[in-house]
């Protein structure tokens, strides 16, 4: 199986720079989601679109996973899935999801919906996306695409 990349479309905010690394580096890119939307007319760019149940988006990206996926996704149980699966895992804003942090990340999760269940919505969430998060997560991707690419 080649490298490639699978995409938790749903709200993703950097597809546009997913697809440029993809064009450079002729890696084929699959973007999963749960509703139809469009994506480039490229041979390199696939699209799936699962039902609207809970997680299919995520069942279908975890089972496809294995070391040569590169997932991108902001969902850390899904992430976690794919890490286990030997995907390589970056979020939206280029911070890689490692098998070390991972469970911090979890830890964290819980913690802040603990927090929201109790004090509401009120207490905040991330800051907004922004060009660090964009330029983070380009650099991210080809160091990522380069790795598995000299591995292979």
């Amino acid at each position: 199986m080649t490298i490639r990349i699978l995409v938790d479309a749903d709200a993703c905010p950097v597809k546009e720079e997913i697809y440029r690394v993809a064009y450079r580096l002729s890696v084929p890119v699959t973007i999963v989601s749960n509703s139809p939307f469009r994506v480039p007319d490229h041979p390199l760019i696939s699209k799936i679109v699962v039902s609207d149940g809970f997680d299919a988006a995520d069942d279908w990206i975890a089972e496809a996973s294995d070391a040569k996926a590169i997932v991108i996704t902001g969902d850390i149980l899904l992430a976690d899935r794919c890490l286990k699966a030997g995907a390589t895992v970056i979020a939206n804003n280029g911070k890689p999801f490692t098998t070390s942090s991972i469970g911090a990340a979890i830890a964290t999760r819980a913690i802040m919906a603990d927090l929201r269940a109790g004090l509401g919505e009120g207490i905040g969430g991330p800051k907004p996306f922004g060009k660090e998060d964009r330029s983070r997560f380009l650099q991210a991707l080809d160091v990522a695409v380069g790795k598995l690419l000299r591995a292979a």
